[in-house]
This record gives structure tokens, C-alpha cells and sequence, in this order.
């Protein structure tokens, strides 16, 4: 009898021990509000302190060719669900409601799902009026947890923040700081699901204006919106990263976690960085690079080689096909999406790379005009014909003409317009 215990137990811990290598692992994805590829140290700066990102990058994989839309809903819109405006963007601050998720997708294959800090997916009276239909809620879009700003209230995002947390119902916290909080629920979301695959998603209320002190340097009133305290909030978002991985550390779960690090859109136009041999003013809200081109960093211990540097092209739509993979599952049969996946990249294995980038803009907020274009790393074609080296011209203010082309800029056009023309959607 003991002899047929023994047998049974070793039996079990080994089933056990191939259950847990098995295992999918965790995901952490944090996208940060208006933070341009020229902000982190890593990336170039000379002005921001970012020692969390750098150490991230460091250990992992950076990426320089990482491009957003240029304004923030557009790009979550098309980062949740992996695919280009033009199918299913519905007005300024709004998901549509029957849309699929890659919280959906993730649920579906065992993941628990929550979202932590910026919400602004359900709209207002006006937003849903102009739409012809409702946002969603975070339990419109596939997550079982929140704790976040602006679902159906907005209030304050900073201090004495005014919160939506599930089970709890809307809060006010005097005295608080937001960010704070976001990291002490992501912590908690951690620690009660730690022994199942969980995906959390973080998208960050920092570093959007208005800028204000941080903990670091006091509260000083509501009102208070100036750009000298937007290198404070570039530094406690990095220190805000820095307690989440040091939290997968305490958990023991940081080689089971793939972290994800990526910017919603360019820098506010207020704000002028300085980088190594001159200085960049944000251009948020406009199709050029210094509007659309963001930071990204992937970090997963024992996977993800150290001190990779990927020069490939990424948008926002590769996200949900990655994260598939990465959860050992297929997307659902008939899902449509725009996404190429980049897990192969991350493992560095050989895999299919983009040759192009294709964006519809229609952001239907502020003063902002639609622009549809492609673009590779070198030349970006707009729908109405304008052409640019942007290489050369990051601002795009030199278009060139059909007869200033060489060989190799005549292939690109043709190469890029192939892409405008079978993206079918014009502008509305």
C-alpha cells in the first residue's frame, strides 16, 4: 500500500509540474497617455528621468519603429480590438459596444481580465448623440475587474481622484494621489490571481496635461496646468512601472509575466524635449512622426533575449494577434483583424515582419483634419497624393514631386499606394 501511495504521489507532482510549465504565461500591457519615442533616456533623452524603462529596455527588447495613431481613443480603439479605424471607430471617447476585445479573447481562453487607470470608452450625452449609439463599459469590453477614471464620471485623474472600481461603484478620494492608486490595485489584482494566467492592462492617466505636482513635489491646487512639471510626471510614470515589476518580483512571477510597454500617441504639443544633439516639440493630435511615433519595450525574463534592439515595423493592430499567441491560442474563426503578430520576434526567431504601416484618421474631435497614409521607415504617402522623405523631413514640410524621385523612391510610392488602395474605406 505504501509502495502504491508513493507511486500515486510522484505521479501527481509530475502532472502538476507539467501543468505549471504549461501554463500561459501572465501579461502585462501599460500604455502611457501622450508620451512620444523621444521622452525615455533609453530613446535618446537628455531631459527625463526614465531608469525603470531604460533597466526594462535594457534587459529586453526595444523598439524604434513603433508607431501609434495621433490622438488617444483612435489608438485604444484600435489596440483593443487589432484593427484599423476605418472598420469600426465610432466618434471621439467611444468603443462601440459590440465590439470584441482582446480582453474578450483572452477571457475566452482562461485568462482572468482587468483594466486599471484611463477609461474614456463610454462617452458623453454629446459624444453618443453624434455617434448614433452608446460607448461601453468596462464590462462591455471583456474585462472582470477595474478600478478606473472617466467611465461614466469624469472628475479629477491626479489628485482627490474620482474612481470607477467594480463591486464598489464610483468613488471620490480626497487627498489621494490616481496614479498611486492604480499601482496599489494593480498589486492587489496580482497577488489574487497569481496562481492563474491573468492579463492586466494599464492604460496610464500620466503623463496628459493638465501637469501637475506629483507626490514628490506636493499638491498645489486643481488648477495648476504647466509644463515645467512635465519631467515630475515623466518620472513618477517611470516609478510607477517600476513598482509593477518590482511587485511581479516579490510575487515570484516576473519570468511567467511578458511585460509590454507602449505610448498611446506623440507628446502634447506643449511640450518641447530635449534629445542628444537637438530638441523635439510634441505634435500630438498630427499624422507626422513626432505625433505618431511612440516608445515600446517588451520584457519577459528567461525568454526575451538581453539588450535587443528591433528595428521592424509595429502599429498598434499587432498587439492582439501577439497576445494570442503569447496565450497559446488561436484568434477566433471569422474574427477580422489588421494585426501581423510579433511574438516570433520577441523569441527571435525568424518571422514575418510589416513592410509597411497603414493609418485611418478620422478623430472627429477638436480642430484635427482626417489624413489617411502608409508608410515604411523611410517614405509616408497620404491618400491625397503628398509624398515624403521622412527620414529627412520628419517635419513633412517638402513634398515631393513625381519627377524629383529616383528609382528607389518610385518603388516605395507604388509600393505604398498598393497598400492605400486596398485599405477600401475612404474618409467619411
Amino acid at each position: 500500500m505504501a509502495r502504491l501511495n508513493l507511486l500515486w504521489l510522484i505521479t501527481l507532482l509530475a502532472s502538476c509540474t507539467w501543468v505549471a510549465k504549461e501554463r500561459p504565461p501572465n501579461i502585462v500591457l501599460i500604455m502611457a497617455d501622450d508620451l512620444g519615442y523621444e521622452t525615455l533616456g533609453v530613446n535618446g533623452s537628455t531631459r527625463y528621468a526614465t531608469p525603470h524603462l531604460n533597466r526594462l529596455a535594457q534587459t529586453g527588447m526595444r523598439f524604434t519603429q513603433a508607431y501609434a495613431t495621433p490622438l488617444c481613443t483612435p489608438s485604444r480603439v484600435q489596440l483593443m480590438t487589432g484593427k484599423y479605424n476605418f472598420r469600426n471607430y465610432i466618434g471621439f471617447g467611444l468603443l462601440d459596444p459590440d465590439e470584441r476585445t482582446f480582453a474578450h479573447l483572452l477571457r475566452d481562453t482562461g485568462y482572468r481580465t482587468g483594466v486599471v487607470g484611463k477609461w474614456q470608452l463610454y462617452g458623453n450625452a454629446r459624444q453618443r448623440e453624434l455617434a448614433g449609439r452608446g460607448g461601453s463599459v468596462p464590462e462591455d469590453a471583456g474585462f472582470d475587474e477595474y478600478a478606473l477614471w472617466q467611465v461614466k464620471e469624469r472628475g479629477w485623474r491626479y489628485w482627490s481622484p474620482t474612481l470607477d472600481i467594480a463591486q464598489e461603484g464610483v468613488q471620490s478620494l480626497p487627498d489621494a494621489y490616481g496614479p498611486d492608486l492604480f499601482a496599489e490595485y494593480i498589486g492587489t489584482f496580482m497577488e489574487r490571481h497569481r496562481d492563474r494566467p491573468f492579463f492586466l492592462y494599464y492604460p496610464m492617466v500620466l503623463t496628459h496635461d493638465p501637469f501637475q505636482p506629483t507626490p514628490h513635489e506636493g499638491f498645489v491646487g486643481h488648477a495648476v496646468n504647466d509644463t515645467a512639471y512635465f519631467a515630475a510626471n515623466v518620472a513618477y510614470m517611470d516609478e510607477i512601472v517600476g513598482r509593477i515589476t518590482a511587485h511581479l518580483d516579490r510575487l515570484d512571477l516576473r519570468e511567467q509575466t511578458l511585460l509590454l510597454f507602449i505610448g498611446d500617441n506623440g507628446t502634447d504639443r506643449d511640450v518641447i524635449s530635449q534629445i542628444a544633439g537637438g530638441q523635439i516639440r510634441g505634435h500630438k493630435g498630427f499624422p507626422t512622426k513626432a505625433g505618431t511615433h511612440v516608445p515600446m519595450i517588451a520584457n519577459w525574463p528567461g525568454i526575451i533575449g538581453e539588450g535587443q534592439v528591433n528595428h521592424n515595423l509595429i502599429d498598434l493592430t499587432d498587439f492582439l494577434p501577439t497576445l494570442m499567441e503569447v496565450a497559446q491560442a488561436n484568434i477566433p474563426e471569422g474574427y477580422v483583424t489588421d494585426g501581423l503578430s510579433f511574438y516570433g520576434q520577441l523569441l527571435g526567431e525568424a518571422d514575418t515582419t510589416r513592410s509597411w504601416i497603414f493609418c485611418h484618421y478620422d478623430p472627429r474631435w477638436g480642430n484635427f483634419q482626417p489624413r489617411r497614409w502608409a508608410q515604411d521607415n523611410t517614405w509616408k504617402l497620404y491618400d491625397d497624393g503628398m509624398f515624403y522623405h521622412t527620414v529627412e523631413d520628419l517635419e513633412e514640410q517638402f513634398p515631393l514631386a513625381d519627377s524629383a524621385l529616383g528609382i528607389a523612391g518610385r518603388q516605395a510610392r507604388q509600393h505604398l499606394q498598393d497598400v492605400l488602395d486596398k485599405m477600401a474605406s475612404p474618409i467619411r
